[in-house]
């Protein structure tokens, strides 16, 4: 490839994000970040560009965390053995205690240095911090019953004052899914959850889920083609018959659309700047779900 050729590509690029940069310019874009890219350093460094990138273009970004190879490497050293019911963690309180500690304590922070290497912007939260979030306990769901997952919780409300304070101040909140309950317990919310939660409340014009996997597969694992768009009628009736993996985050694009978002996307945490891909390109990459 010569330079001027290059130069042509780059150009091209720029002006197939232009009729996207003026959709999204002063909206809400929620993202909810985990899995390789955040394990991974430079799937990192991508994700950190991409987000400094929407921000300095005028789109509002929330970013929501996980942080589970993390909190596995946490109980693994601790000789506490994890288990899973229904795609959520089994929180028992000493695990709530590890969770807590990794989730705000390192992943979260971790995130923000990444961020705010590109300039002032990160702010981090929990869904403590200013009652953000507010949960209650719910039961894990295994073959069609329900099951005691311990301190695994649901958002049931989101104060949104303080994220919009952020955001009108040009910042990036970077929310880890840590809530309390009414009555002050502590509950570890999935953080795809939490991320349509938020994502609803906000008025968010679209919600990303960075994953492990390209989309959501027409016929897994018979098959690995990528559904690339469906709506939330068609969701619903595959939701019953998809991997435990798979069922929060569809869950997760399910409860954003239904709840006012425009879109949701479930796209490929493993692919360098796939953020971007998403946001401001025609093709955009994964699995989009409409209302």
């Amino acid at each position: 490839m010569t330079r001027q050729t290059d130069s042509q590509s780059t150009a091209a690029a720029l002006v197939e994000a232009l009729p996207w940069l003026e959709r999204f310019h002063g909206r809400t874009v929620v993202v909810k970040y985990g899995g390789n890219a955040m394990t991974e350093e430079a799937l990192r460094e991508a994700f950190a560009e991409d987000v400094v990138f929407l921000r300095y273009a005028g789109i509002r970004v929330v970013v929501v965390h996980g942080g589970g190879p993390q909190i596995n490497a946490q109980l693994d050293r601790l000789g506490i053995e994890p288990s899973f019911a229904g795609g959520l963690r089994v929180t028992t309180p000493e695990t709530m205690d590890v969770v807590r500690m990794v989730l705000v304590g390192q992943v979260q922070r971790e995130i923000v240095g990444l961020l705010n290497t590109h300039g002032p912007f990160a702010v981090g939260l929990s869904g403590e911090d200013g009652r953000l979030m507010t949960a209650e306990r719910r039961p894990g769901l295994v073959d069609g019953e329900e099951v005691d997952i311990g301190l695994v919780g649901d958002v049931v409300h989101v104060d949104t004052s303080v994220v919009e304070g952020l955001l009108n101040d040009g910042r990036v909140p970077v929310i880890a899914s840590v809530c309390r309950g009414d009555e002050g317990e502590v509950y570890n919310v999935n953080a795809d959850t939490a991320a349509a939660a938020i994502a609803v409340a906000v008025k968010a014009e679209k919600l990303v889920v960075l994953t492990d996997v390209e989309g959501l597969y027409a016929d897994w694992p018979n098959s690995t083609e990528v559904i690339s768009q469906l709506t939330a009628q068609e969701l619903a009736e595959q939701l019953p018959t998809m991997s435990a993996g798979m069922i929060p985050k569809m869950e997760a694009c399910l409860r954003a659309v239904t709840g006012g978002v425009p879109s949701s996307h479930v796209i490929d945490g493993r692919v360098p700047h796939a953020l971007l891909l998403e946001v401001l390109t025609d093709a955009g990459v994964g699995t989009m779900v409409i209302p």
